[in-house]
């Protein structure tokens, strides 16, 4: 076998086959506000943490079927600002419902009850329920293709719920995070069970081969 070739596949089923084999992606219900100041919620899974100086984001955007830009989209265009909230296993339901096609202008946030806390360094909310929420300002997006755009963000502040985070260390308590992982279709994956792989140095690497050779003798 000799792989495929992606340019002779379907747009679809290359969309089947790069969801299907990069997993667990990480999910972002992003908040935004429209020009009515509604707050707009969608989740995007193409999406990930790019740099810690300076610390940005990435976010792959789609367009909706007739290419033009989705709220999420425009509001972030327009206004500058947005919210990302990552998801954990209580957020999963809200944010699978935010993913609702609800019409353009309807508020998300407002008919699913979902409540809100004021941000500091952007006038989006965010949302209470989240385990944490990253506060961000676009910097630069880049247009690939009529329906696919990349949009990098900076991350201004970071908010954590209360036991998640010690301040001191900046250590996360992974096991009360409990994130959930965007796999494809309708799948969903929770990260309950992590292991421990310790990052050698050369030397380290070199001193442990030798000593499993004199082990093994």
């Amino acid at each position: 076998m000799s792989g495929f070739l992606l340019k002779d596949l379907s747009r679809q089923d290359r969309y089947k086959l790069l969801c299907a084999v990069v997993v667990p992606r990480p999910i972002a219900l992003v908040t935004t506000l429209d020009v009515n100041g509604a707050v707009n919620a969608a989740p995007f899974s193409f999406f990930n943490v790019f740099s810690e100086d300076p610390p940005l984001i990435v976010l792959g955007l789609q367009h909706k079927p007739d290419r033009t830009p989705k709220d999420t989209t425009r509001n972030i265009e327009r206004e500058g600002e947005f919210v990302v909230q990552m998801v954990d296993e209580a957020l999963a339901k809200a944010m699978n419902d935010c993913a609702v096609d609800f019409p353009s202008g309807e508020s998300e946030v407002d008919t699913l009850g979902l409540a809100t806390l004021p941000s500091v360094d952007v006038k989006v909310p965010r949302l209470a329920a989240a385990p944490f929420a990253l506060e961000c300002k676009r910097t630069v997006s880049l247009a690939f293709g009529p329906g696919r755009q990349l949009m990098v963000g900076e991350v201004l502040r970071v908010h954590a719920r209360e036991g998640l985070l010690d301040t001191q260390t900046m250590y996360v308590d992974f096991a009360a995070y409990r994130p959930i992982g965007r796999l494809f279709g309708n799948l969903y994956s929770y990260q309950r069970e992590p292991f421990t792989m310790v990052r050698e140095t050369h030397a380290e690497w070199t001193a442990r081969l030798d000593t499993e050779a004199q082990e093994g003798n």
